[in-house]
């Protein structure tokens, strides 16, 4: 038998002697934080000398570039440039609204190369540039695809919204994103613009198990008026059943209220439910409220224990921007919360809610290793 341990900082139990993983997580989030505007400037050079360790992880260079984009929102012009001279394509964020020039470069780079792998790289890393000449770009290899777009499984309209969003069939821009990111912290001031975990007395279908209002969001707080929305919007799943379906649909009132559609795609009326009543508990006592200082666009989107609303996810396998089902167009990404911060011991991975304002759907799906 494994011997048990405690974490010094929050009593959970663990399997090993020191923090547990949350706890790291955090003591490591509030060091980077705390980095001198020269510190990461040092950091920046770092990585134009490093360019290609930023996969390697026994390397600082991924820890680096990270630390400065997430929780600085930083990532220089000199770091861009020397990025593309090197053909340097991934991690993709690091053209996040680059240049004039170094888009051209992205440019010229997709439309000589032969490879399929490269092209979708530089595609995502142009999604990232993400101005109106790129955008005239992918909308034209849609039109007139290369050769390497038959090894590809979607057309550049969907590498687009790597960077937040897309453009429909006459090459209007569509917004996948939000241009505001806030992050959920345990502070316990009853702050209850945004509520984690909310019981209902409703079953799922499936599994017999509790539905919950996983996410419910007020758009009506002065930190949320960026979302355009006069009222509510409430995400409700069966926490359990949520995870072995590609999508789950709600319906929202600005009131509050919601209905999940059901049934889930793929499941039958015999699941088995894997949430206990701890889990519930846990669950709807989570301690998250919304912060009260906006963040980088790119907070926590690196990072395992990541809960935020807007700005962009942290894309466990790829990016997937779910069509709306009434609509069919595509829904904007709002939140992602990770199960091992809001559930303990239930379950690992993801959740990712998006929201079509207009037909006033919610979409949600999960990911893991």
């Amino acid at each position: 038998m494994a011997f048990k341990y405690n974490c010094p900082i929050c009593n959970c139990s663990i399997g090993y002697e020191g923090l547990c993983w949350r706890c790291k997580a955090e003591k490591e989030r509030e060091a980077a934080l705390a980095l001198s505007t020269s510190e990461i400037q040092d950091r920046q050079q770092y990585l134009i000398e490093h360019l290609h360790e930023l996969n390697n992880m026994d390397d600082p260079a991924r820890k680096y570039f990270w630390d400065c984009l997430s929780l600085h929102g930083v990532v220089s012009v000199d770091l861009q440039r020397a990025a593309v001279r090197e053909k340097v394509f991934w991690p993709v964020e690091i053209y996040y609204q680059a240049p004039a020039d170094v888009r051209d470069a992205l440019i010229e780079n997709l439309m000589t190369t032969t490879n399929s792998h490269q092209a979708s790289h530089i595609m995502c890393c142009l999604a990232m540039q993400g101005d109106d000449v790129t955008l005239k770009t992918l909308f034209e290899l849609k039109k007139n695809p290369k050769a390497w777009r038959k090894e590809l499984y979607v057309d550049p309209d969907i590498y687009a919204q790597q960077g937040g969003w897309s453009f429909d069939e006459i090459g209007n821009r569509q917004y996948i994103n939000f241009n505001k990111c806030f992050s959920f912290e345990k502070k316990n001031s009853g702050d209850t613009a945004v509520t984690i975990g909310k019981a209902r007395a409703d079953m799922c279908p499936h599994c017999k198990g509790k539905l919950i209002d996983i996410l419910s969001v007020n758009g009506m707080d002065k930190r949320l008026r960026f979302l355009g929305v006069e009222g509510k919007i409430t995400a409700t799943c069966c926490p359990s059943c949520i995870c072995f379906t590609e999508a789950g649909y709600s319906r929202y009132h600005l009131d509050g209220s919601s209905e999940v559609c059901f049934p889930y795609t793929g499941l039958t009326d015999n699941e088995r439910n894997y949430v206990s009543e701890e889990n519930y508990n846990d669950l709807q006592n989570n301690g998250l409220e919304l912060s009260d200082d906006e963040r980088p666009l790119f907070y926590d989107a690196n990072n395992w224990d990541a809960v935020t609303l807007g700005g962009f996810a942290f894309w466990v396998q790829d990016c997937v921007i779910t069509n709306c089902p009434d609509c069919g167009k595509p829904m904007r990404y709002l939140a992602q919360l990770s199960w091992e911060r809001i559930m303990n011991d239930a379950c690992e991975g993801i959740l990712y809610v998006e929201v079509c304002p207009e037909c006033k759907v919610v979409s949600m799906h999960h990911q893991q290793t």
